[in-house]
């Protein structure tokens, strides 16, 4: 029977092709789209559900947006809500609920002499030469001309850094404790609130979306550019701003600003209203050099050599630290515990809740400018041009020692350490490997890598068009004007080195993200850099008139200020609703 029946197909083909060779080919080609149809088979399509999304879930976002062009079918399988979790899950990126906490405001005003000392920077280790006149000249040391056994290199302290590596003790809790009362937050009726899109449910698909929009945006140097602090606005600070830090309090998702300045206050800033919500002040008796917010608490250090940790929930202070001899340069806390660098060449630890001692350590040649930490380990960063990791449990001596320059500011993400110097340069590397690169050529270890085509995204489309010309050597991107008011991107600008792209003066201070870094220095500039490869991503211009001593950033926003008393907030996520983002 069967036989039979192949036998009538084959005769049937016979037939049709002899009938298609006798036709014009004006009538074979009606035909052919007639037959089309018929051999289209949406196999994906016809599947269970459970297996479709199964075979959508290897595919990347990309590829999905596609797909939802295909068919409705197809659509509905391509936005379904666990696809999308699953991609953003993967970045690490989450879904946040729209902040609800209300907008407040206090009044301050405070008045003192302005200069242009840098309080937060120490000086550089100096060596006493005497010349042949008898008198004592004092020069600053050369490390370049130091004997390469004086101090080791970094790669031969890998086995001793990894072989030191221990668990961390992250048991504590804060302490609380009565002091001077924090002046009280009050409610601002005539403040503006930021509107924003309620959504009901998690929509992972927009988030995506949304992410990956404000990553383009970065990369073609896309932004709007705003004054925080101007003159006339309600509360300013009246000097000098060192440092500033973007926190997000747990309990509502509301981000806030604080910031410290050499006027004596730390001010809270409402950045949906612009407005200030509280003022710090009344224990520190000079400048507010370094400022650290974690867990609804803050930890300021300033040139009167005081640490202190306020309490913000109960506005009162929570312990007032006096060890340091001079001032107090950094100051860094967790969990765990609380460090804090000085003038005085040391670095001080102190354990949580009590905050008792805990370890000094010593060895720094010059005054110790930063500091961070991870739960094992604590980076150092000193003007003796030495970075040195130390045991956080133990403050066992430095397991690594490297001579760079005299280092101004310094981040990490253990093991990544991210640094700036006074030689304008900024340096990243791996603490496990000693790879990374550098915007100095004599420390630039990054192998070559592709350099990225930056995609520029359509503002009214989910899909890239247009790719971005970037320069050859330093990534920056070129060729692309945009005329939109308000709105800057790279202007074009001739092929560089990496070392052309670097800063004109001392790095003061730089950030690490999780896809980018931010740097801020004395030449008034504001620069991101792709964080895997070095190149530079885009100069943020015109928003500083003086140096620049802290910045801070997230995925949609850089923030700096300096000593133009500025605070310049460089929106990356201007016209979008970034309310679910989670900063």
């Amino acid at each position: 029977m069967d036989l039979m029946e192949s036998k009538s197909v084959q005769e049937r083909e016979d037939l049709v092709s002899a009938l298609l060779a006798s036709l014009p080919r004006s009538s074979l080609l009606t035909i052919q789209k007639k037959i089309v149809p018929l051999l289209q088979l949406d196999v994906v399509g016809l599947l269970p559900n459970e297996v479709a999304l199964h075979i959508f879930s290897y595919l990347p976002s990309k590829t999905l947006l596609r797909c939802g062009l295909v068919s409705r079918r197809w659509r509905t399988l391509a936005d379904d809500y666990t696809l999308w979790k699953r991609l953003c899950i993967t970045k690490g990126w989450h879904w946040k609920d729209p902040p609800s906490r209300p907008y407040l405001q206090s009044p301050d005003s405070q008045s003192t002499q302005h200069d242009t000392d840098d309080e937060g920077m120490g000086d550089e280790e100096i060596e006493a030469i005497v010349d042949d006149s008898g008198f004592e000249s004092f020069l600053a040391d050369d490390p370049w001309e130091e004997s390469s056994s004086a101090v080791p290199s970094i790669q031969g302290l890998v086995a001793q850094f990894q072989s030191l590596m221990g668990p961390a003790d992250n048991s504590s809790s804060h302490a609380q404790t009565g002091g001077p009362k924090l002046a009280p937050r009050n409610p601002s009726p005539a403040a503006p609130v930021a509107q924003s899109v309620q959504h009901q449910h998690p929509n992972y698909k927009l988030l995506h979306l949304t992410r990956t929009r404000l990553h383009h945006r970065f990369l073609s140097g896309s932004y709007r550019l705003s004054t925080l602090q101007s003159r006339g606005s309600p509360s300013p600070h009246t000097n000098t701003i060192y440092c500033l830090q973007l926190y997000t309090y747990p309990e509502t998702g509301n981000q806030v600003l604080f910031t410290g300045s050499k006027d004596r206050t730390i001010k809270e800033w409402d950045l949906a209203t612009d407005t200030v919500l509280r003022t710090i002040e009344g224990v520190h008796e000079g400048s507010v050099l370094s400022i650290c917010v974690y867990g609804d608490y803050l930890a300021s250090a300033g040139s009167d050599s005081n640490v202190v940790v306020w309490d913000l929930v109960e506005h009162k202070v929570a312990k007032v630290i006096d060890d340091h001899e001079d001032s107090v340069l950094c100051v860094r806390f967790d969990d765990a515990r609380l460090v804090s660098c000085s003038k005085d060449r040391t670095v001080r630890t102190y354990l949580f809740p009590d905050l008792d001692p805990q370890h000094i350590m010593t060895g720094h040649r010059a005054a110790v400018n930063a500091l961070s930490l991870s739960p094992t380990h604590i980076v150092s960063a000193s003007g003796d041009r030495s970075l040195r990791l130390w045991d956080a449990n133990t403050g066992r001596l430095p397991v690594l020692h490297a001579v760079l320059r005299s280092i101004a500011s310094i981040d990490l993400d253990f093991p990544i350490v991210l640094s700036g110097s006074s030689d304008k340069h900024i340096r990243l590397f791996n603490l496990e490997s000693t790879l990374g690169w550098s915007t100095s050529s004599e420390f630039d270890a990054q192998a070559a890598v592709p350099l990225p085509v930056a995609p520029l995204l359509d503002e009214d489309s989910n899909e890239e068009n247009t790719p971005l010309a970037v320069c050859q050597n330093c990534g920056v991107n070129v060729g692309i004007v945009d005329p939109t008011p308000n709105r800057a991107t790279s202007s074009e600008r001739p092929h560089r080195s990496r070392q052309q792209c670097a800063h004109g003066d001392l790095v003061r201070n730089v950030a690490l993200g999780a896809d980018f870094v931010v740097s801020g220095s004395y030449d008034f500039g504001v620069k991101v850099w792709d964080r895997k490869t070095g190149h530079l991503v885009t100069d943020l211009v015109g928003g500083h008139t003086g140096r620049i001593f802290s910045v801070g950033f997230d995925c949609t926003k850089v923030v700096s200020c300096g000593e133009d008393q500025r605070i310049c907030i460089w929106d990356f996520g201007y016209g979008m609703d970034t309310s679910f983002v989670t900063l």
